[in-house]
């Protein structure tokens, strides 16, 4: 986890430099004095100090900006003695360390010149130029294009707590409002203490703003601990909820809250918190913000962190997002379409109204192939508004911002065009966007077609981005400073025809500037009379006189200053046009938004079209149903490498009539590694994902009730950093589900109790299968090498066996990756080990062990324990008490059996040699007993 302190730590606030002697004059220089008091009042930053062409930093800063970016550390002069230590980077590439020093979590306060040099000497020699933090760059505020992912939201969350009425954390509620100040996206939820990692993980923010009370509350820790996000503890009174409507109002320049819906006193503490620290961070500057809309936070499927990380749902394990479901799916041709497709991925919908209002867009769009096309043609050519729009709210935009908009609302007219006259009777998700891009502000973004010209610089300051013809003060200035050659070579012709001196040239030069040259024979001429009156002597030297004359003069002047006037014309034009985008930004994003909405609907049906899936039916019920079901990223990379086809395999967790319907079946997954198990499981998990985000799915049919919780516990990983275990990260991800899944929830567990010895994993596994028949209730997938929880399939009425095929072909083992009913009787792991490579001599020996085990196991298969323990639901029918423990009578051939004890050394025995000793001790016993 990430933590940004809004306090600076006792050995931050020693290495900040004090007044102090230097070595010269007794006196700290200005710059440095000026440098200690804006450090002073950002201790929580890196402050990036504007020193001509680079920004400076020193002390501490520059040792941990050094360390951070991997630059050069230096020095600049003396402090109490001692070296200063300093690095800088240059302006032009400072974006580029930013990103660097925002993704190590850290801050950066930066710190521009506010003035020109030259004004500064104007106060004195020894004045030094002013200087203020423009902005505070945190993980959660950032707008810039090259700092940002342009496919996925940049969520600042800020989070409160309300614990009236609660008996513990887990009944506390919890506010939560998230917002993106680089699309203005502003939403707020609120939930409990058992639902809020789960949310936090939906959200996904790159910053997290809480209270300091609630950052240091102990119950909390090892969630803010747990996080990836940055996490910023401020002052309690940003999230005062006795102010917090107030704050919210005044944000958007309203007396009262109420017009934008009814929210809790959690909800308008966190939304109050989010808005005061963007104010904090932006100096003053009002980012551009949605009203605050209240998330459906219980009509969308949970997940939690450890089933997304799982799942691989937006990233790999390794952190790639190739190979993740979002790259496989990902049809999208604008970024804003990417990241509402991310946004619906990380919050599947559970209402299968809204669910099939997003499938109809899609069916209608496969239905009409070339419409679709067609869209996605003029979708391509939609660059991002809502980013640009957020910069220019800022005053950090630039030309290509505003080209963004126009090129944009272009788009946004040719898309309406398009689906009001291609699609008359478009379905409610496609007519709502129609709607909202024929409100789109058209006519601004035709004034911006005119006034901008096709190729626009980065910078406002460079100029030249306003099109001939716009303005025709500007189009003068232009001509002033373009044509200065030709004026200048006009004047002179003048001069030549006046003077009757064909030698006779203006030139330029650094001291003089434009001057009247000619030969001192002719210099002569125009020292006399009447000449003399217009053309004034200015140097003579050993071969020409050098003059000058009120026009050129006039000229001069004129020229210098027309590249500085046109430039401030042009900003003044930038600052109108940017104003009246700013005027229509709540149409301009609703447009944005319809675009996204459009693109990721046709990116849905080019994707089914392409990819061969089908219509899931969405329902109330507890359905699971699924044939000819197959893995969407496995699929795709079969094809892309060897070109193999992937086996499709079905797949029923719905209830039946022996079971009840208000509960879900278990299918109990055994087989070989390497069989398809784990893929099984994953894609049956994805295709409900999938079906409930409003996408077609990869089946040849798929009927499924709304999953409400998703829980995953698939592969081996542990967590050094937190003291815990490969078993102990498995098994406290097993603890979350049993502990929280309910009937409508899917589970799907993988190999659990495989990280300890063998009779403690079955037990485990044993125990958890019977928990959620009896308890949880669920449907379940739960794939394992323990053969021995086949058998439970005979005692518990909803579960079932399926296993993955193999064949065996003159010693080697063919994997079919076609999961049937029945169960497995071997792993086939030798097989598998002699395919990675082991050495021949240990799979030989392996060989021989396993025979020797197997002829022992055959005499008392282990299985059989089955027939001697309870069930769960038997255990909860008839609770045991606890006994007073007393001395049992001795039983006859104890002592037998306390000898045979005595010779069993437990540390040097494996788990079938325990086993076995079990039954030679009861068979002693036995024997004993008899006689």
């Amino acid at each position: 986890m990430n933590r940004i302190v809004t306090e600076p730590a006792p050995e931050t606030i020693d290495t900040l430099p004090e007044p102090a002697p230097n070595e010269a004059e007794g006196k700290v220089t200005p710059s440095m004095a000026q440098y200690i008091e804006i450090k002073a009042a950002n201790p929580d930053c890196l402050l990036f100090y504007r020193m001509g062409d680079f920004y400076e930093l020193f002390f501490r800063d520059a040792e941990e900006a050094s360390r951070t970016l991997g630059i050069v550390l230096t020095k600049r002069g003396k402090h109490h003695g001692q070296d200063i230590p300093m690095c800088g980077v240059p302006v032009v590439r400072a974006d580029e360390y930013l990103q660097r020093l925002i993704a190590a979590g850290h801050r950066v306060a930066v710190c521009e010149q506010l003035e020109d040099p030259a004004e500064a000497r104007k106060r004195g020699s020894k004045s030094v130029v002013r200087r203020d933090v423009v902005r505070l760059v945190t993980p959660g505020t950032i707008t810039e294009d090259n700092l940002l992912d342009t496919g996925r939201s940049n969520f600042l969350l800020a989070v409160a707590r309300s614990k009236a009425g609660a008996t513990s954390d887990d009944d506390a509620r919890f506010g939560l409002a998230w917002l993106d100040i680089s699309t203005g996206a502003f939403r707020v939820a609120e939930t409990d203490g058992r639902r809020l990692a789960a949310e936090i993980a939906r959200i996904d923010p790159s910053e997290i703003v809480l209270a300091e009370k609630l950052f240091d509350d102990e119950g909390l820790k090892p969630l803010w601990r747990s996080l990836k996000s940055a996490t910023t503890p401020v002052s309690s009174a940003f999230f005062d909820g006795a102010t917090a409507a107030d704050r919210v109002a005044a944000y958007f320049g309203v007396s009262t809250v109420d017009g934008f819906g009814l929210f809790s006193r959690a909800e308008l503490a966190a939304a109050a918190g989010a808005v005061a620290y963007v104010d904090k961070t932006q100096l003053g500057r009002r980012a551009r913000l949605d009203i605050p809309v209240r998330d459906g936070g219980t009509a969308i499927m949970l997940i939690d962190a450890a089933t997304r990380a799982n799942l691989e749902l937006h990233r790999t394990l390794s952190g790639d997002r190739r190979g993740s479901l979002f790259s496989a799916i990902d049809r999208c041709v604008t970024p804003a379409g990417q990241r509402l497709l991310a946004e619906r991925l990380a919050g599947p919908l559970t209402e299968p109204a809204s669910i099939h209002r997003r499938l109809d867009a899609v069916d209608r769009l496969i239905a009409e192939p070339v419409l679709r096309g067609r869209l996605r043609e003029a979708l391509a050519a939609a660059p991002d508004m809502m980013r640009p729009l957020g910069r220019l709210s800022l005053a950090r935009g630039g030309p290509r911002d505003l080209g963004a908009i126009r090129d944009g609302l272009a788009a946004a007219a040719a898309l309406a065009d398009r689906l009001a006259r291609d699609l008359a009777e478009a379905p409610d998700e496609l007519a709502a966007a129609r709607d909202a891009l024929l409100a789109a502000p058209h006519d601004l973004g035709r004034l911006l077609g005119t006034a901008l010209k096709d190729d626009l610089p980065l910078i406002r300051r460079d100029g030249h981005f306003v099109r001939e013809g716009y303005s025709d003060q500007l189009d003068e200035l232009r001509e002033l400073s373009a044509d200065s050659r030709r004026l200048i070579a006009r004047l002179e012709a003048d001069y030549q025809l006046e003077t009757g001196i064909k030698s006779l040239k203006i030139r330029h030069n650094n001291v003089l500037g434009f001057f009247v040259d000619t030969t001192a024979v002719h210099g002569e001429k125009l020292m006399a009379p009447p000449l003399n009156a217009r053309f004034i002597h200015r140097q003579t030297l050993a071969g020409a006189v050098r003059f000058t004359t009120t026009e050129l003069s006039e000229l001069e002047a004129k020229i210098a200053s027309a590249g500085e006037r046109a430039l401030g014309l042009e900003n003044q034009i930038f600052d109108d046009l940017a104003t009246r985008v700013l005027t229509a930004g709540d149409a301009i994003n609703a447009a944005a938004q319809a675009i996204a909405a459009i693109d990721v609907a046709a990116g849905f049906a080019e994707l089914a079209d392409r990819e061969g899936y089908t219509r899931p039916e969405i329902d109330d019920s507890l359905d699971f149903r699924i044939a000819g079901g197959r893995h969407p990223v496995v699929e795709q990379a079969l094809r892309a490498g060897a070109g193999d086809p992937f086996v499709a395999n079905d797949c029923d967790l719905s209830p039946f009539a022996a079971g009840g319907a208000e509960a879900g079946r278990i299918v109990v997954v055994t087989g070989p590694n390497m069989g398809g198990k784990s893929t099984y499981l994953r894609q049956n998990a994805l295709i409900a994902i999938m079906a409930q985000i409003g996408s077609f799915v990869p089946a040849a049919s798929a009927r499924l009730g709304v999953v409400d919780r998703l829980f995953s516990r698939v592969g081996a990983a542990d967590d050094l950093a937190r003291g815990r275990s490969t078993f102990m990260v498995e098994m406290v991800e097993t603890a979350a589900i049993l502990n929280q899944a309910g009937n409508r929830a899917l589970v799907i567990l993988d190999e659990i109790g495989r990280g300890t010895a063998t009779f403690d994993g079955l037990s485990i596994a044993w125990a958890a299968i019977e928990h959620l028949h009896e308890t949880n209730r669920c449907r379940s997938l739960f794939a394992t090498h323990y053969h021995e929880l086949t058998a439970l399939a005979e005692r518990l009425p909803r579960l079932a066996n399926a296993t993955s095929r193999v064949r065996e072909w003159k010693g080697d083992v063919v994997f079919l990756h076609e999961i049937v009913p029945g169960a497995a009787d071997r792993s086939y792991g030798i097989q598998v080990a002699r395919l990675a490579g082991l050495p021949a001599a240990v799979i030989t020996r392996a060989k021989q062990v396993l025979k020797q085990l197997e002829e022992h196991d055959r005499k008392r298969p282990a299985a059989t324990l089955i027939d001697d323990l309870p069930l769960f639901s038997a255990l909860k029918a008839k609770p045991v008490e606890p006994e007073v423990p007393a001395a049992p009578p001795a039983a006859p051939g104890s002592t037998e059996v306390i000898a045979a004890l005595d010779a069993i050394a437990p540390d040097d025995l494996s788990p079938r040699e325990a086993l076995e000793a079990l039954y030679r001790l009861k068979g002693v016993l036995a024997a004993a007993r008899k006689g």
